[in-house]
């Protein structure tokens, strides 16, 4: 799920001051620590080959976030995908993929045990493709 700041109504406009509030934007229930990570893509990037291994082979942690600039493409296992760039907020549930459009700056907050997990796993399929380079 993405949106726009612009598609957000503001609760609070006054002079000095905008708040906007998009409500009920992911569910965080159930989950422990929260990390916030920043994330700079190049174009070109794409997860899913890294991603072959865990569960469904894609990304089981949710995220929440805000696209700097850039574009990426959200891929999810129903077949469905989403075009999110920069200026936009998101939320993208477990089980996704990313491929990056436009170089892209993104900060999530993940929970911490979910993402390390698939971090790990990232770094560990580097690893082996680095090894069958050489």
């Amino acid at each position: 799920m993405r949106i726009a700041k612009q598609d957000i109504q503001p609760r609070l406009n006054v002079p000095g001051a905008i708040a906007r509030q998009a409500l009920n934007f992911g569910d965080a229930t159930g989950y422990g620590a929260i990390a916030g990570e920043y994330f700079s893509l190049k174009e070109g990037t794409d997860i899913a080959p890294l991603l072959k291994g865990l569960k469904t082979d894609s990304c089981q942690s949710p995220h929440w976030g805000y696209m700097i600039e850039g574009q990426v493409t959200v891929s999810y296992l129903d077949g469905t995908e989403e075009s999110v760039s920069g200026g936009d907020l998101f939320y993208w549930p477990p089980g996704h993929s990313v491929k990056v459009g436009r170089d892209a700056e993104i900060i999530l907050f993940s929970p911490q045990a979910e993402h390390c997990a698939v971090i790990d796993h990232l770094k560990r399929k580097l690893d082996e493709l680095l090894k069958n380079q050489a």
